[in-house]
């Protein structure tokens, strides 16, 4: 099969498209034929080994696992002999998590992973665009403990986790204000936002608006200024901290009454299901910026590293 190997940490070129050995399932486990994939901001972290920490993590010259890819769309081809929540023809998305394997033709999953089947309303390429930006925005929007009627700002609002933060924080009923830029306005509004602000144009901490949840989803917005555009008993979600502002972060809650909640998310099944739902009932969208080529993953991490996609890239396996 084919797979996007990674050889070392650095720019795009260091991942080589090459022929590897197609896995054979265990037997608690789906042998999934990947039809799309995502390359997200952790993938491109992962890759650069950005920030350094990564490479205590993943390993110290290069990954350890050299296909990256977490986020999965495709159609079980075999199963193991101990299977029995999915079978043969199943379509599924969600994440192969800290296994990755994504960028390739073939992976094996457990059954137990984060996985729910497909839903028939959406394609291979819109079912890669929700398990990344979905999971992560669910896992800080429960943990803010969003709430129906709250002011919520979501800072990044067009990228991949700000596009699916702004429907599940409508479904908490809270109200929302956008920050992105101006091309993307009618984007943000069209998935549910209540308000939209420019950042290039306004600064939101400057509005006088004091906010219930100030949700950072790309590690942009200014800590300080935020924190005093906060209510009294606010909460900051910093999606993106590193471990600098994550212990700033920690300070500030443990010396305020303002909340700053960071950290790794959790990933679940049962959030894949719940989503599916959403999406069958068109509360749910998935945003596609561009797809391409497993052949072209390169340019994928390339346009990731140019900070300017909205929602996701995709990568189709089958181009």
């Amino acid at each position: 099969m084919k797979a996007a190997v990674c050889t070392s940490y650095g720019s795009p070129e260091v991942i080589q498209l090459k022929e590897v050995i197609k896995p054979t399932p265990k037997e608690n486990q789906i042998l999934l034929k990947t039809h799309s994939s995502s390359v997200t901001s952790g993938d491109a972290r992962i890759r650069k080994a950005d920030p350094y920490i990564i490479r205590l993590i993943f390993g110290f010259k290069r990954p350890r696992k050299s296909i990256l890819g977490v986020v999965v769309a495709g159609e079980i081809e075999s199963v193991g002999t101990k299977v029995t929540k999915f079978k043969v023809g199943d379509k599924v998305f969600g994440s192969a998590g800290m296994s990755f394997g994504a960028h390739a033709q073939y992976q094996c999953i457990n059954e137990d992973g984060v996985l729910a089947k497909m839903p028939n309303i959406i394609t291979y390429n819109e079912a890669a665009a929700i398990p990344f930006g979905a999971t992560a925005a669910l896992h800080f929007l429960r943990k803010g403990n969003v709430k129906a009627e709250q002011k919520v700002l979501i800072y990044g609002a067009s990228g991949a986790l700000g596009t699916i933060a702004i429907q599940l924080a409508k479904e908490f009923g809270a109200k929302v204000t956008a920050v992105c830029s101006t091309k993307n306005h009618d984007l943000v509004k069209s998935l549910g936002a209540d308000h939209v602000i420019d950042y290039r144009k306004e600064d939101f901490t400057k509005n006088g608006i004091k906010y219930d949840v100030i949700f950072d989803t790309i590690g942009k917005a200014n800590f300080s200024s935020s924190l005093k555009s906060l209510s009294k008993s606010g909460t900051m979600l910093l999606a993106a901290a590193g471990v600098g502002l994550m212990i700033r972060g920690a300070l500030t809650s443990m010396l305020g009454g303002k909340k700053i909640i960071s950290g790794v998310i959790e990933e679940k099944a049962e959030d894949m299901e719940y989503f599916k739902k959403l999406i069958e009932v068109n509360k749910l969208k998935a945003t596609v910026d561009t797809v391409y080529a497993l052949n072209d993953i390169r340019k994928a991490h390339a346009h990731v590293d140019s900070g300017h996609k909205t929602g996701d890239v995709i990568v189709n396996m089958n181009h």
